[in-house]
């Protein structure tokens, strides 16, 4: 596995997120990524289909792509887990760090909206 696949993949604006369903079928999902050691962080509703998907199948594959999740580069294989309270507050610190206002705007919104517990950390390894 290349060494700075996790630092481009995470100097990226979006990562297309694809977790699978029961019976084997793909979803990509475009998503905000942050930098997290040596994996990549992402955020999102914590009943989502995503995290549902994540919890019943943790090998994800994830790559490059568009606000649209149009690919922008391979996908390549990876291993996702839902990470707990500290590690998902820590992704929002570092959410709103990189994406600025628009970052700081979609996080108030959210915690206005489902609380800190609406939403989870996903830490993805390479």
């Amino acid at each position: 596995m290349d060494d700075a696949l996790p630092a481009r993949l995470g100097a990226g604006k979006y990562l297309l997120l694809t977790s699978y369903r029961k019976n084997g079928r793909p979803v990509a999902t475009p998503v905000w990524v942050v930098r997290d050691g040596d994996a990549l962080g992402v955020w999102t509703v914590a009943d989502s289909w995503k995290v549902k998907r994540i919890r019943a199948r943790g090998d994800v594959l994830v790559g490059p792509c568009d606000v649209r999740g149009n690919p922008t580069g391979d996908q390549v294989p990876a291993t996702a887990e839902i990470c707990d309270p500290a590690t998902t507050a820590r992704y929002r610190v570092l959410l709103a760090r990189k994406y600025g206002l628009l970052g700081r705007l979609t996080l108030l919104g959210s915690r206005l909206r489902r609380g800190t517990e609406g939403t989870v950390g996903i830490r993805i390894t390479l």
